[in-house]
């Protein structure tokens, strides 16, 4: 008798060693902020992100995102939001940005979730566990591709765009971010290789599918120096236009990611932190 029990016990003991582990539970209400990959949810305790005040140079596109989240946090109808254009301009900056505003004004209304690149097939589940949550979400998928490589996570999002039939609730919307210009123009060009129209005609197809779509354009010469305004101001830094100006030549573009280089440039010489 002894021996069954005991062989009984060693059996459960190797079962449990191989047996998966229990899924983790989320708190989705506490933390502002989540990490979304293969392996569920990760919280993050806080944003990180710049003072909304300190970006310069978007101020519509500011007024309109943070417009449109707003009504999300407070419980009204939102729309599906797509950031598109220049490099390094702040789209994903401005989206963390709002995001952080709004959980200082209204602490617990709104989260934010981070996409990993090639979780969004586990959308069906990630959109399960939102609909119980008494709180507004962002889905918050950063520089999407259009390649080869990005091809399976474009027709996910454009397949839980057009719905599905696992339903989306009203109180989580998706923020997108893209460098292509393709997105939403098309340029015929003779020449073009098949796979190119491809993919601009998915990308196309892709845009449509957004209620609010911001362009984000190069800055002149007056808005680089602006957005920089922003960043230094704050920080009593002064600064030489023309250093300013000959540091974005040296990277090759003005932007608000090279303003604010500059600006932490100035501020390691200072002795100080933006």
């Amino acid at each position: 008798m002894d021996e069954s029990r005991a062989l009984l016990e060693r059996i459960a003991a190797a079962l449990e060693r191989i047996a998966p582990p229990a899924p983790r539970r989320t708190d989705w209400q506490g933390s502002p902020a989540f990490r979304w990959d293969d392996g569920g949810a990760h919280p993050v305790a806080r944003i990180d992100s710049l003072p909304l005040q300190t970006l310069r140079g978007v101020e519509e596109q500011k007024r309109a995102l943070l417009e449109n989240l707003t009504r999300l946090a407070e419980g009204a109808a939102a729309h599906d939001v797509l950031l598109w254009g220049a490099r390094g301009m702040g789209k994903s900056a401005l989206v963390r940005a709002c995001i952080a505003a709004l959980e200082d004004e209204r602490p617990g209304r709104i989260a934010l979730v981070q996409l990993a690149p090639g979780s969004l097939e586990g959308f069906a589940e990630l959109l399960e566990q939102l609909a119980r949550q008494g709180r507004a979400f962002v889905l918050f998928i950063d520089d999407l591709g259009f390649g080869p490589e990005g091809r399976a996570d474009m027709l996910a999002l454009r397949s839980l765009l057009d719905g599905g039939i696992v339903p989306r609730p009203p109180h989580v919307r998706i923020a997108v971010t893209s460098n292509r210009r393709a997105i939403v123009r098309r340029e015929e060009a003779e020449a073009g290789a098949l796979h190119e129209r491809d993919e601009r005609d998915d990308a196309l197809a892709l845009a449509d599918r957004f209620g609010l779509t911001l362009a984000f354009h190069p800055a002149d010469r007056e808005t680089y120096l602006a957005i920089l305004r922003g960043y230094t101001q704050p920080a009593g830094l002064a600064f030489d236009e023309e250093e300013a100006l000959a540091f974005a030549i040296a990277r090759g573009n003005r932007s608000g990611r090279t303003a604010l280089q500059f600006a932490t440039e100035l501020a390691g010489r200072a002795g100080k932190r933006l």
